[in-house]
């Protein structure tokens, strides 16, 4: 799909049954399912399907601060101000089981990727990690020294990165359970904070407006964002990496493009603070919530029909205030010697078709991982696929190295991250495989 033929964002549907502030939304795996939390101590799951009832889940007693289905959508968590965590079974049983996670308000729940595990985040300034399976306490995270707002598990599980009223976003090794690198840069309150589905990257939501992008391998700032008027509550990766949404107490949500580090849509629904909002598992949809009490589920439409064809940045870099460097100017800035107009003129000309040209074969290769990608996810992972996976990233380094120039920072870095993410996904594939063929011969 072409850049000309992108359409705007549009509002499909809007669910009204909550008595109180929408406090978080995510959807099922399958996008038949989403659900909802709020401030009315009820979570409703919705049904994606027309003419289909709501489910309202009664067992909190207190507020319900956030809510995550798990990667199977067999089970939804949900945290509470009445600190307890609660499991629950999506359907119009309503089944569920209970546990008291912390001391205080629960604000923050999440699965892992393989859904064996659950982090949560409290105001009693710790983040714990849990099994799934009994509900069994692994261990306790505890360096905050203030309400800890947000948990979440990197896409591999290896890491969690937790935010904090203490103006911090802390990073954790799971395995040694070490605090291995806090990022203290923020002018305000953490609301939110969520890795990119790379891994490389989380992104923060801040009390003082701003939206920052960090690399979590070298620790430094790569993007500031100041789009809102005020606080920013919450934020979500499209699963492509390209793009984030955000939602804050100007009650506008946004969505930012990642890749030219620029504003792409103000959307305008919720009368009052949009309080969550998150991308389906696929990003064909999101959906927010308000303190108007009201659940709203948008068509992205922005990257629809493919994850590769969005890729612009072979001309341009951002900087860490989310503006636009035009490299190619950057390129041409300096003194060059005389030179005849005429060859001037072709050489400009071939260079120029030069670089469209790679620019164009990077864009088709990176396209075509990315297909490759999700296709692993839902085909499985094959001699075929990692054939393709190889002969592509060959193909990728000659074509790139035999040029002998740069395309710039920002784009190999892109590329980078987005080679790794399917590198990662090829390999947790093909480990899934080799686990069931295994359990199968036995």
């Amino acid at each position: 799909m072409a850049a000309a033929c992108l359409e705007d964002p549009s509002l499909e549907k809007h669910f009204k049954g909550h008595r109180d502030a929408i406090t978080s939304v995510d959807f099922s795996f399958n996008k038949k399912q989403l659900a909802s939390g709020s401030m009315d101590s009820c979570l409703m799951i919705w049904s994606m399907r027309p003419q289909m009832r709501a489910y309202r889940f009664v067992g909190h007693k207190d507020a319900v601060m956030c809510v995550q289905f798990s990667p199977s959508g067999h089970l939804v968590a949900s945290g509470s101000r009445d600190k307890t965590v609660r499991l629950w079974v999506p359907n119009v049983k309503g089944e569920s089981t209970v546990f008291k996670a912390h001391t205080a308000t629960v604000r923050s729940v999440q699965f892992s990727s393989d859904g064996q595990s659950l982090v949560t985040a409290s105001d009693d300034k710790t983040v714990k990690v849990w099994t799934v399976h009994r509900q069994k306490f692994l261990f306790s995270l505890s360096q905050h020294i203030n309400w800890v707002r947000c948990a979440k598990f990197s896409p591999d599980g290896r890491l969690i990165a937790s935010a904090s009223d203490d103006k911090t976003i802390k990073l954790w090794d799971k395995t040694s359970r070490e605090c291995i690198h806090s990022f203290c840069e923020h002018g305000g309150f953490v609301n939110y904070v969520d890795f990119h589905p790379s891994g490389t990257c989380i992104a923060a939501a801040g009390t003082d407006n701003t939206v920052k992008v960090w690399d979590v391998r070298m620790n430094r700032l790569l993007q500031h964002y100041q789009v809102h008027s005020a606080v920013v509550n919450c934020l979500s990766f499209h699963p492509s990496g390209n793009y984030l949404i955000t939602a804050s107490n100007d009650s506008t949500l946004k969505i930012l493009d990642l890749l030219e580090g620029r504003l792409l849509y103000t959307l305008h629904g919720h009368q009052g603070p949009a309080t969550c909002v998150a991308f389906s598992r696929t990003g064909d949809f999101f959906a927010s919530g308000g303190s108007d009490e009201q659940v709203m589920v948008w068509k992205t439409n922005v990257d629809a029909a493919d994850y590769g064809d969005v890729l612009k940045t072979q001309k341009y870099a951002t900087n860490v205030t989310g503006t636009l460097h035009n490299l190619q100017s950057e390129m041409d800035c300096g003194d060059p010697p005389k030179k005849n107009k005429t060859q001037e003129s072709a050489r400009n000309q071939h260079q120029q078709e030069e670089e469209t040209s790679l620019a164009d074969t990077l864009e088709h290769i990176v396209g075509q991982l990315d297909v490759l990608t999700q296709a692993t996810w839902t085909m499985g992972y094959n001699t075929w696929g990692r054939r393709l996976c190889e002969a592509t990233t060959t193909s990728l380094s000659h074509r790139w190295l035999g040029t002998g120039r740069s395309l710039g920072d920002q784009t190999v870095s892109i590329l980078e991250q987005r080679l790794t993410l399917t590198e990662d996904k090829l390999k947790e594939c093909l480990e899934n495989q080799q686990k069931l063929m295994h359990s199968k011969g036995n």
